[in-house]
C-alpha cells in the first residue's frame, strides 16, 4: 500500500498536531514551575541516560550544583545545554 503525496502531507500535519498536544499535556501534568532537578530527573527530562549527563557535567559541558549529597541542575541550564548540542 502506498500513500499519495497529498495524503502524506495531511498525515504529517495530523502527526504534528498530535505530538504538540501530547507535549502540552505532558508539560501541564509535570510540575514545570520547578527551577531545578536532581541528576536522574534532569537526565529523564532531556531524554538522555543519567551517565551521559554526569559525563557532560564532569567534562564541564553543563553546570550543576551540589546540595547535600545531590547534584542539582537548573532548568535553564538544561535548556541551554540542549540548545548548544543541537545538530
Amino acid at each position: 500500500m502506498t500513500i499519495e503525496h497529498n495524503d502524506q502531507a495531511g498525515l504529517r500535519e495530523v502527526v504534528r498536531v498530535v505530538v504538540r498536544e501530547t507535549l502540552e499535556h505532558f508539560e501541564k501534568s509535570q510540575n514545570t514551575d520547578r527551577i531545578a532537578y536532581t541528576e536522574p530527573e534532569a537526565a529523564a527530562l532531556i531524554g538522555i541516560p543519567r551517565h551521559s549527563l554526569r559525563d557532560a557535567r564532569l567534562r564541564g559541558e553543563i553546570e550543576a550544583s551540589k546540595i547535600g549529597r545531590r547534584i542539582i541542575y537548573r532548568r535553564e541550564e538544561l535548556e541551554d545545554y540542549l540548545a548548544r548540542n543541537q545538530i
